[in-house]
């Protein structure tokens, strides 16, 4: 009932809307949303002294007087100033917002990371001149000011390179990867200073023996802590530090049963008080209750995979960048192929090695199925050649070879049956994700429990009522995830519904337009066993209409 995905939306043009200035320091000024836009932006506001900001990063800079220019960038997570001396020198400030991670913890953890790295490897990380993991005066706001990367982004040159280089650039990072993989840890979480502001029975001492001492403490990346806008746990008012270590000690694990046991925790901790309104709409949400029963399935089914020597032998703790994307990554601009930065190295932690099988990062991933494919339209991809399928075949096998000969622990080529492990990957997320998918690898797993020659029988054995929910479940589920890949191809927007400040005028008219469409394919398709418009309007995943 889609209409094609060639056929662009027509974009209504005149409709008016109060834009924040693009100056505005504070505010997040990059880009607006389809959905949930007022929550999204207030998240990523930041209250702190701009100008103190600036006069610290004068300080900084050896030889300056005044700042001549800045540019503002943000991110999901993050506001970046660069600024330019009067000497022609360059600091970055990097300010976490709200939504980063738990304060002072997330700021204290990725210093501490870029300063064990920096003693321990040769990585082309840029030094950082000044920080601050509290929202103390003068500045009042967390911070790290770095010098600032020379080169340009990966993104911007991988274009512009010839297969050669692309080879070359992806065997040096992937070298880089090594040397992170290299690193021994005795626990999963995330690094810290020894007198980081965290209670003693919640640090694990690490290389005590070289200057500043390191940690392993509570676990601030992504996985335990829900970086979504909106959810009370993570959005409420400043807490005492006391408090928010009390609720990171669900997410500190120093064994494989721990790990699992707080991903399990993690998920339940998610899980709304009473039926959310916004989310429960969704028909294949699943009840509080159904969510319950799911996660207290998972915890049976992985307290038996963990006995698994598999699953055991491919769980090594792992410290390995959290984010290693073609922005996060700068090159020489005369010669691609030498790597001048890796920045942002919030959220990386020690996780445990499973988590980096079977996934390359960005420059070396092998092409996604399509929208069109997704979609299930047959079209004739002109948008890559024979030589250009060759050239992201070649980055991937470098990428793999890398990862299997000189990486046992994340080796690519003899991992273990992902289906071993995916249950991890969903049970913390399932009230995001839907009882839909964890449920489907609920019920994979329990299928194929013999064929993957695992002890015993599988804790987890769906009833026919299951089974049958699960199917009709499935169907909503896709028509969702259809209707999303249509909007991403026509209107040039996320999953989030996001799009640049300069396009919100027209993309709120296009969402509207894509909306009436929407209704109107349901309304015509209406007492034929299709969607109908009450579904219909459903399942549109924007609140704008």
């Amino acid at each position: 009932m889609l209409p094609s995905p060639s056929a662009k939306i027509p974009v209504p043009r005149g409709y008016t809307t109060e834009q924040i200035p693009r100056d505005d320091p504070y505010s997040y000024t990059s880009g607006r949303w389809l959905n949930r836009d007022e929550l999204e932006r207030k998240s990523r506001y930041i209250h702190f002294d701009f100008q103190a900001l600036c006069e610290r990063a004068i300080e900084l800079c050896p030889g300056a007087t005044r700042i001549v220019e800045h540019e503002k960038k943000e991110g999901g997570f993050n506001k970046v100033f660069i600024f330019i001396m009067d000497t022609g020198s360059q600091a970055v400030a990097r300010l976490p917002t709200g939504i980063a991670g738990p304060a002072r913890l997330t700021t204290n953890s990725e210093f501490a990371t870029i300063t064990y790295l920096q003693s321990k490897l040769a990585l082309p990380i840029p030094k950082i001149l000044d920080w601050k993991d509290t929202s103390s005066k003068p500045i009042g706001t967390e911070y790290i000011i770095q010098e600032h990367v020379k080169g340009v982004q990966l993104h911007y040159k991988w274009l512009e390179m010839n297969p050669e280089q692309h080879m070359l650039c992806t065997s040096a990072l992937s070298l880089m990867i090594k040397k992170m993989a290299s690193l021994d840890f005795p626990a999963y979480g995330s690094l810290y200073f020894s007198d980081a502001p965290i209670e003693a029975s919640k640090k694990i001492p690490f290389d005590q023996g070289h200057g500043q001492g390191f940690c392993i403490g509570p676990h601030c990346g992504p996985i335990y802590w829900n970086q979504c806008p909106g959810n009370p746990s993570y959005m409420a008012a400043p807490v005492p530090i006391v408090a928010l270590v009390s609720l990171t000690d669900l997410n500190f694990r120093d064994d494989l049963t721990s790990y699992s046991a707080g991903l399990i925790e993690t998920g339940t901790s998610r899980l709304p008080k009473q039926e959310d309104t916004v989310s429960s709409k969704r028909p294949y949400q699943g009840s509080i209750e159904e969510h319950i029963h799911l996660l207290k399935s998972s915890q049976e089914v992985m307290e038996k995979l963990i006995t698994d020597k598999r699953i055991q032998n491919a769980a090594s703790p792992v410290l390995i960048h959290a984010d290693f994307h073609m922005k996060n990554i700068y090159v020489s601009a005369e010669d691609p192929t030498i790597i001048t930065g890796i920045i942002d190295w919030q959220s990386t932690s020690i996780e445990p090695a499973f988590l980096y099988q079977r996934q390359s990062p960005e420059f070396a991933a092998l092409p996604a199925p399509s929208q069109t494919e997704i979609l299930g339209q047959e079209t004739e991809d002109t948008s890559q050649t024979e030589s250009d399928r060759k050239d992201v075949s070649i980055c991937n096998q470098t990428y793999d070879v890398v990862m299997s000969a000189l990486i046992p622990r994340c080796a690519h080529r003899d991992s273990p049956d992902p289906a071993l492990f995916s249950i991890i990957h969903y049970c913390h997320t399932t009230w995001t994700d839907s009882a839909v998918m964890l449920r489907q690898e609920l019920i994979g797993l329990s299928a194929r429990w013999k064929e993957l020659q695992l002890d015993g029988l599988c804790p987890y054995s769906p009833t026919e009522e299951e089974l049958q929910k699960q199917k009709q479940d499935s169907e909503d589920f896709e028509v969702e995830q259809r209707l999303m890949f249509w909007l991403m191809a026509n209107m040039d927007t996320n999953s989030d519904g996001w799009v640049p400040n300069e396009d919100w005028e027209s993309a709120l008219e296009a969402n509207r337009a894509a909306y009436h469409l929407w209704i109107e394919a349901a309304r015509e398709s209406e007492g034929e066993g299709e969607l109908g418009v009450e579904k219909a309007d459903i399942l549109w995943p924007f609140d704008a209409r």
